[in-house]
């Protein structure tokens, strides 16, 4: 197998209209929700259950706010300042951090409930200096190593990324997989250069390799899927067009309990009053 040809890094930092204009175009919003919910797909968490979710390269939040609509606490990494000033702007409710995750994190052990990243991995691919510790094979290890650590056992963590030949899948994956992780690729539409789509489906515990990988979508194009996420996004919408309330006595109590979990100050005490629907002054 021949080495992977590594380039030099490309410029990510956007500047601050760049990260808006970036964040205010609806076809990018309609790219990133897709994958986002494709992601969550892969994920596969319990239904209905509230999780701490990790977005790795969270940008302005777009992939945040999906996280939210869907009941997950959620923290973003990123390494572009710029895009994390919009996220803020935008008054998002996830946790912010600046970040080259090519020098690993410093989470504490299992502190996720699981992890995605949309169109971030390849990033790493580049080697930011001669220096032994910037080439690829190391920021990926350093990645791979400490996000394994911080999440919790049993956990997922899915990567929708673009890799250029198939060496590049054969690094990504081995690396991860010797930082402990099972699990392996899935590409959507595989026989379409417009649709295909490759995701990195990574397992924590629970039976590692064992565990029966997800299976990509066949078939030429995504419309068919799309029509079928909308369909599935209008039954949990009411007669009046708005969103099902899901979050009930349990799911806000149960939401409260992981944040006192995980040492978030100023969590209000649990009551009668929890979960109660107040009354219109008017």
């Amino acid at each position: 197998m021949s080495r992977p040809e590594y380039q030099a890094p490309p410029e990510i930092y956007y500047g601050d209209a760049e990260a808006k204009k970036y964040t205010q175009n609806t076809r990018n919003q309609q790219i990133q929700a897709d994958m986002t919910y494709r992601a969550l797909e892969l994920l596969n968490l319990p239904p209905d259950e509230p999780a701490f979710l990790l977005d790795i390269g969270c940008g302005s939040g777009l992939s945040g706010e999906i996280l939210e609509e869907e009941g997950y606490i959620w923290a973003g990494v990123d390494i572009a300042p710029s895009m994390l000033e919009v996220a803020l702007d935008r008054d998002i409710d996830g946790d912010l951090f600046l970040q080259d995750i090519g020098q690993g994190f410093g989470f504490r052990p299992g502190s996720f409930d699981g992890a995605i990243s949309i169109s971030v991995l390849q990033w790493l691919l580049n080697a930011e200096t001669s220096h032994p510790t910037s080439s690829p094979p190391h920021r990926l290890t350093r990645f791979f190593t400490t996000l394994h650590s911080a999440l919790r056992n049993p956990s997922r963590a899915v990567f929708q990324f673009y890799p250029t030949s198939d060496d590049q899948i054969q690094l990504i994956t081995s690396i991860a997989q010797k930082a402990g992780f099972g699990g392996g690729v899935v590409v959507d539409y595989p026989n379409s250069k417009k649709a295909r789509k490759v995701f990195l489906c990574l397992f924590v515990g629970g039976g590692g390799a064992q565990q029966q990988m997800p299976k990509g979508v066949e078939g030429e194009d995504d419309e068919q899927v799309r029509f079928e996420r909308r369909r599935e996004k209008e039954r949990r919408r009411d007669v009046s067009g708005k969103r099902k309330n899901m979050k009930d006595k349990d799911w806000i109590l149960k939401k409260k309990e992981l944040y006192r979990q995980r040492g978030k100050e100023g969590v209000p005490r649990d009551s009668k009053f929890t979960g109660r629907r107040r009354k219109p002054i008017f």
